[in-house]
């Protein structure tokens, strides 16, 4: 949308027009009432200064106007209305003095009449108005634009606040796996896990950078995850992956949105040979990711503070302005991810 002092410009011929069609009309609707006084002869002359008036307004109107928006885009109404004052008076002038000359042609016309005097003021009054609203428009645009900039800067920040809450609590649960292949002196997968878990690592590092990413990158990043948890749990965690691959690129979600529900599942639940865990991650016909989980309660309380859905919850709200939806029974826990 063009801001007011450019659609004023790229109007201006029909700004003027209608400006001089309102100032004129006065004369206008005065022209058959002085016909009936006038010679026959004197029409022609009459007519064709009556022309020569209206564009005379005309022109001097897109002038004021173009001189305040460009050349006083800043000035105040006070300085405006001095500077237009001058520029009318200078015009009636001009004006006067061609209309005194064809008068003693014998042609009629107005020079000195409080009408034609009047029209000079509202000239002047409506040129600075029309400068002035712009110059409060183009303030209002810059203070709204600067406010839009302090939202998106404000809102940066508290995403990267919250980002970087996920960082230390997911690398204290990763070093458990990394200590329970050790004990068990598998020397491949171990190092295979480290290097799973530095791609890991790497996007949750990059991911500062990041606000929204598509569905397909972020499904992509859970592969090395999966294998990190698969690992850990020896095949009793899996995971059940169901989307259509045209809408993996169209869809669009917070970044680590699904890391903090899949270590939300590991540190709530049981996981052995007893209680396999499979972690469903289905797009539905609304465009909702529902991951969901069997649910299988520690006999102890774990040791968390809550942190993931409430960031979870919180980085939805800001950049996607939506809100997730959890259900949860005794047999599932079900997670409802809204993605645009």
């Amino acid at each position: 949308m063009d801001s007011f002092d450019i659609y004023i410009t790229r109007k201006l011929p029909l700004v003027g027009l209608i400006s001089a069609v309102f100032i004129v009309y006065p004369n206008i609707a005065c022209i058959p009432w002085e016909l009936r006084f006038l010679k026959a002869s004197e029409h022609a002359g009459f007519l064709a200064f009556f022309v020569y008036r209206f564009f005379f307004f005309w022109g001097l109107i897109c002038l004021l106007i173009h001189y305040n928006l460009k050349k006083m885009p800043a000035a105040l109404f006070r300085q405006r209305l001095m500077r237009n004052f001058l520029f009318s008076l200078v015009a009636y002038l001009i004006y006067a003095s061609v209309s005194y000359g064809v008068s003693s042609m014998g042609i009629h016309t107005d020079a000195l009449g409080s009408i034609l005097i009047f029209q000079f003021f509202v000239t002047c009054f409506l040129c600075t108005f029309i400068g002035y609203i712009s110059m409060l428009y183009s303030r209002q645009r810059e203070k709204e634009s600067e406010i839009e900039r302090l939202r998106f800067e404000n809102l940066q920040s508290r995403c990267d606040a919250l980002a970087n809450q996920i960082n230390p609590h997911f690398f204290f649960n990763s070093l458990n796996g990394i200590s329970a292949l050790i004990r068990k002196k598998d020397d491949e997968k171990t190092l295979m896990y480290v290097y799973q878990l530095s791609d890991i690592f790497r996007y949750i590092l990059q991911s500062d950078r990041k606000g929204l990413v598509s569905l397909r990158e972020e499904l992509e990043f859970m592969l090395s995850f999966q294998y990190v948890m698969e690992v850990r749990f020896a095949n009793k965690l899996v995971f059940s992956v169901r989307v259509d691959e045209e809408r993996k690129d169209r869809l669009m979600l917070p970044v680590l949105s699904l890391l903090p529900l899949v270590d939300n599942v590991v540190v709530h639940n049981t996981i052995d040979s007893e209680h396999k865990m499979e972690i469903s991650i289905v797009l539905n016909e609304l465009d909702e990711l529902v991951v969901s989980n069997p649910v299988y309660p520690k006999l102890s309380i774990p040791d968390t503070n809550g942190t993931g859905l409430k960031n979870l919850e919180s980085r939805f709200a800001l950049l996607m302005d939506r809100q997730i939806r959890i259900e949860s029974t005794e047999e599932t826990f079900r997670v409802y991810l809204p993605l645009k």
